[in-house]
């Protein structure tokens, strides 16, 4: 692919799904492990639709760590900002199911949170070539929760500032991963003065902002272009541009939710690299920008793991054209 157009930062891990559903992480009697992480998930879906991305992060140099790394260069992810770490290991999470497929993040595999690889990312060695052609980059907030991946992350900021890259954010607040919850609201507000686009779902929006509102969200932000506010089965509200909106949901055959919040950011930022910022004035051209974003969703979550079910742009456009909200 040509030059990364999207650098996409933060972890990249095994997602190991309890193989019966609807039972407490003790009850689980076998896992399967899919590859996953939220910005490394909204990488490889971006490639599948077109979009040309590097993924930042850090390995262990053990065998999942060499897996997902291959799997990335195999999607077609461009890996120059892959670190690996020689003695932290790759992180897997231990991920329960409701009966209708929902996932809870339930703890991790004989390590502390703060003994994974990723929480190592090493702030001086983030290329500074690949903000040099990039056009936006991607974070999630996870990094914050350590302080070494935490000063990577504005590090990776300033660059952005430097080459004039947008941000996204997507909060994807998963408290499993903090060893003292209480202090992320506050790192994570310390990030909105630097951001151009947040995406939060409804639990996220109303424990940050006390609202769900996009509107009201991109007025206490003051300087943001767009906020995303997704709520599964429930469909998304926006506000992009001057535009705000709802959409409902599509309804197919759930059979995993993993990855389907990741598979929404990246067909929002294809559509968004395709149409131009400045699109987003017109109306009908955002609400069509957040329709393929979010059936590229759906479409995500009719099969198992959340990189494997990523569908292509040609299936996003078939789905758009049988199905309706």
């Amino acid at each position: 692919m040509s030059n990364p157009r999207v650098l996409c930062l933060g972890e990249v891990l095994f997602d190991c799904l309890a193989d019966q559903l609807g039972r407490k992480l003790e009850e689980v009697e076998s896992w399967t492990a899919y590859p996953g992480g939220a910005p490394a998930n909204v990488a490889c879906a971006l490639v599948k639709l077109g979009t040309p991305v590097a993924f930042i992060g850090c390995v262990g140099e053990d065998a999942p760590g060499n897996e997902l790394v291959e799997l990335l260069e195999e999607v077609g992810v461009a890996t120059t900002g892959v670190q690996r770490h020689s003695t932290a290991p790759t992180r897997q999470v231990n991920v329960v199911r409701s009966l209708e497929g929902d996932r809870t993040f339930a703890g991790f595999k004989d390590y502390e949170t703060t003994e994974f690889a990723d929480t190592r990312l090493k702030a001086d060695q983030i290329p500074k070539e690949l903000f040099q052609g990039a056009d936006f980059l991607i974070l999630g907030t996870l990094g914050l929760a350590y302080p070494e991946s935490a000063q990577a992350i504005h590090r990776a900021l300033q660059m952005a500032e430097q080459y004039d890259v947008k941000i996204l954010l997507d909060v994807n607040w998963r408290p499993v991963f903090w060893t003292n919850p209480d202090i992320a609201p506050q790192k994570i507000q310390e990030l909105f003065k630097y951001i151009d686009f947040i995406k939060l779902s409804k639990e996220e929006a109303e424990w940050l902002f006390d609202t769900a509102d996009p509107g009201v969200i991109t007025y206490r932000l003051g300087t943001v272009d767009g906020v995303l506010v997704t709520d599964g089965e429930h469909g998304c509200a926006y506000c992009l541009g001057e535009n705000e909106g709802k959409l409902p949901a599509f309804s197919p055959s759930v059979v995993d939710t993993t990855g389907a919040g990741d598979s929404f950011v990246a067909g929002f930022m294809h559509q968004l690299l395709s149409h131009g910022i400045q699109s987003l004035n017109d109306s009908e051209t955002a609400r069509k920008i957040v329709k393929y974003a979010s059936a590229t969703g759906a479409l995500t979550t009719m099969k198992a793991g959340a990189i494997a079910s990523q569908p292509t742009a040609d299936e996003v456009e078939a789905f758009l054209a049988s199905h309706q909200v």
